[in-house]
């Protein structure tokens, strides 16, 4: 990387992480702490408020990313998080469960994660560009592990209003880094010309990776109504689940030397196929565990865990690099905002398939589904071509 593109880089995964951590320091602890506010009693409505933040951030994510096409990345993203510290702003306040529903919905609307990724497929050469997202990707993961072992202790000494707080904190930084870290973008001219977002829907190679980033996130959520309570029958207590976490997590980085290997070697395509292959054997395994035909001690899910880690991690930093390299330059901040639509949407759809599964036919039919859905996308990501590589700069 040049040092613009490390300045790229690193300033543009410190965004996500400040807006991330705010993020996850709630979620381990929302559907506790939502009890203690009037209207608490109701577990649709603590449901729907941990859920709407989704919903908003996928119905504008798309017309935030088509925005910073046309009037500029950095703008975007400043006015986005702004939004995103007013709704934490407003849950901070909040003295009901409709209160804290209402800002949650505030913050989803603040959807930056297209512009961003945008912006840093702007600024980063094809080369490159795999290591550059699996920064960004990484900086998600270690926030999410960091928020594990920190978020109890935290809403402990301070309750829910001190972590939306803290939220709002970590957003107004992120603005901070937009406008005095982040490198200047190319000037965005009147003339320019812009692209259509059929260009996007009906480009093949963008319609298999946006399907499969709604697998992946449909399939992850799902995983996680179930993992807990299989970790808690092998023997561990579920305060000390972040124990199989951070490692698996931590570990699971250290395995990315590997993609950017094969990025470098021209095989993009062959390092996303086997990662989807990796997720596949991660959802059999966890089946055969749950039909107990493996066995269900601590080392074999840390196993399995620390393998679906590097399939989720090598899949999150390729698969947006690729649609980035696809997608033509003029529809880049569209074809990112419909990805990160269908994540969203995946997030909302695998809690509640993973919940509705879970609740009819018990944890098994819920890894046979995820398996089948693992392989559903596989067969579809094989018919994709490779990926030229370009030394160019992606502007």
């Amino acid at each position: 990387m040049t040092a613009q593109e490390r300045r790229s880089s690193i300033s543009l995964a410190l965004i996500f992480a400040l807006r991330m951590l705010g993020l996850f320091l709630v979620l381990p602890v929302f559907a506790l702490e939502a009890r203690k506010y009037p209207g608490g009693d109701d577990p649709a409505l603590i449901g729907l408020a941990m859920g709407i933040y989704g919903l908003t951030q996928a119905l504008l994510q798309l017309p935030l990313g088509m925005a910073s096409d046309r009037f500029g990345r950095k703008r975007v993203i400043v006015l986005g998080l702004l939004v995103f510290a007013a709704g934490s702003l407003m849950a901070a306040q909040a003295d009901s469960l409709t209160g804290l529903l209402v800002g949650r919905a505030l913050q989803g609307a603040g959807a930056v994660s297209a512009a961003v990724t945008a912006l840093l497929a702007d600024q980063t050469r094809d080369g490159v560009r795999t290591k550059a997202m699996a920064l960004v990707g990484g900086s998600i993961g270690l926030m999410f592990a960091v928020a594990l072992v920190a978020a109890p202790p935290l809403a402990e000494h301070f309750g829910l209003s001190g972590l939306f707080t803290l939220t709002c904190a970590l957003a107004l930084a992120g603005v901070a880094v937009v406008l005095w870290v982040v490198p200047a973008e190319s000037p965005r001219h009147a003339d320019a010309p812009h692209g259509r977002l059929a260009d996007v829907w009906r480009h093949a190679d963008l319609l298999r990776l946006n399907l499969g980033v709604f697998v992946l996130h449909t399939v992850q959520l799902s995983m996680w109504v179930a993992v807990p309570t299989l970790l808690v029958q092998a023997g561990l207590p579920k305060s000390e689940h972040w124990h199989i976490y951070l490692p698996a997590v931590v570990l699971s980085f250290a395995m990315m030397g590997g993609l950017f290997s094969l990025e470098r070697a021209g095989h993009l395509r062959a390092a996303l196929l086997s990662s989807i292959a990796l997720v596949l054997l991660v959802q059999v395994g966890l089946g055969l565990v749950t039909a107990q035909v493996a066995p269900q001690g601590l080392w074999w899910l840390g196993g399995l865990l620390f393998l679906f880690f590097c399939g989720f991690n090598a899949l999150e930093a390729s698969q947006p690099s690729l649609v980035s390299r696809t997608a033509p330059a003029a529809v880049r901040g569209a074809a990112l905002g419909t990805y990160n639509t269908l994540q969203s949407l995946g997030l909302f759809a695998g809690g509640a398939l993973g919940g509705a599964l879970v609740r009819w036919g018990g944890p098994s039919s819920l890894f046979v589904v995820t398996s089948l859905l693992c392989a559903a996308w596989l067969a579809l990501a094989w018919g994709m071509r490779p990926v030229a590589r370009q030394g160019g700069h992606g502007h």
